[in-house]
């Protein structure tokens, strides 16, 4: 589900570069039910200038069942992720558009315990934002910290970057639960930012 925070005219085949949330843009402290407990990492903004400035799109993709088990409600988190993104405007990043989901398969209120296609490693959140930014999924790169990032960009059809923040380490330690190898490892997300921007991703 999108908050897209500001209206926006769509590039032809413009690229992105998706951002996980808890763990990889904030620190992941289980699950995030107030305002007050989403802090950004310090390099978090720096990153996102960097995309903002090579002219990609920052687009945050992450799961929330948070709602599902009824620590907060949806309401909440578009207000969390409202100050996420005004934090970030302050210091003069942009984040373009957040998609979210509530759900989860077996836990929780019989309207968000479904078995979803927004769920990473679903794709419909990338479908989404593939559809409604006019985004080409394999110009574009995920930035998260767990096996089910790279496993959503192997589904997608995009390439990965594994952060060691939030699950980042537990996630290196276990190469086999991984669908295939991620194209960037970095021990944060601007280090991951700075990678990808080196690796010869264009913009048209």
């Amino acid at each position: 589900m999108p908050l897209d925070p500001r209206s926006s005219i769509l590039d032809p085949q413009s690229s992105a570069i998706f951002i996980d949330r808890d763990g990889t843009l904030n620190e992941d402290i289980g699950y995030v039910a107030t305002i007050d407990q989403l802090i950004l990492y310090p390099w978090a903004a720096e990153a996102v200038r960097l995309i903002n400035s090579a002219g990609f799109k920052a687009i945050v993709i992450t799961n929330q069942s948070g709602v599902a088990r009824g620590m907060h409600t949806e309401e909440t988190l578009k207000a969390i992720h409202s100050k996420m993104i005004e934090d970030l405007a302050e210091q003069g990043a942009r984040i373009d558009a957040v998609y979210y989901c509530p759900h989860h398969p077996e836990i929780g209120d019989s309207a968000y315990r479904i078995s979803c296609q927004c769920r990473k490693p679903q794709t419909g959140m990338l479908d989404a934002a593939s559809r409604e930014h006019n985004i080409e999924l394999s110009r574009s790169f995920l930035v998260g910290d767990k096996a089910t990032d790279i496993q959503l960009a192997h589904n997608a059809g995009t390439r990965a970057a594994l952060v060691l923040t939030g699950y980042g380490r537990q996630t290196l330690a276990h190469r086999d639960r991984w669908p295939c190898a991620p194209a960037i490892v970095a021990e944060n997300l601007l280090e991951a930012v700075k990678q990808i921007l080196d690796s010869g991703l264009k913009q048209d």
